[in-house]
């Protein structure tokens, strides 16, 4: 199964008062990566807004702070009829510093759940 690595710095926007990381800075870089791996793949056009989010949830082991440089691993999980679940985890110097994982469900035009477009499974498988 597919993955992808992104290197970010932890931002001033990413942290809260105590220069600490808010916990939905979390969420967002592992989408951040998600998106990326569909752009390396081209699975970008037509198909990202299909996918809303079914279910999240991530494991905070290391504090990380402001200018922190970290590592974002996602790679796919589970390929279901309609669903993709990933798992992430974010590095510190090698550490894990939060593990998580996000279950995205493919939607049609009415908003229910539809079969994963066969492009998705080659690519992603």
């Amino acid at each position: 199964m597919e993955e992808q690595r992104e290197q970010l710095r932890v931002a001033w926007v990413d942290t809260d008062a105590s220069g600490r990381i808010h916990f939905t800075a979390a969420f967002r870089w592992a989408e951040a990566t998600e998106i990326s791996l569909y752009r390396r793949l081209d699975l970008l056009r037509g198909g990202g807004s299909d996918f809303p989010r079914r279910q999240v949830e991530a494991e905070f082991r290391r504090m990380l702070a402001f200018e922190d440089e970290v590592e974002v691993l996602l790679r796919v999980a589970r390929l279901g009829t309609t669903s993709i679940t990933y798992r992430w985890e974010i590095r510190k110097d090698g550490e894990v510093a939060i593990d998580g994982g996000h279950t995205v469900v493919h939607v049609g035009p009415d908003g229910r759940p539809a079969p994963l477009a066969d492009v998705f499974r080659t690519r992603l498988g």
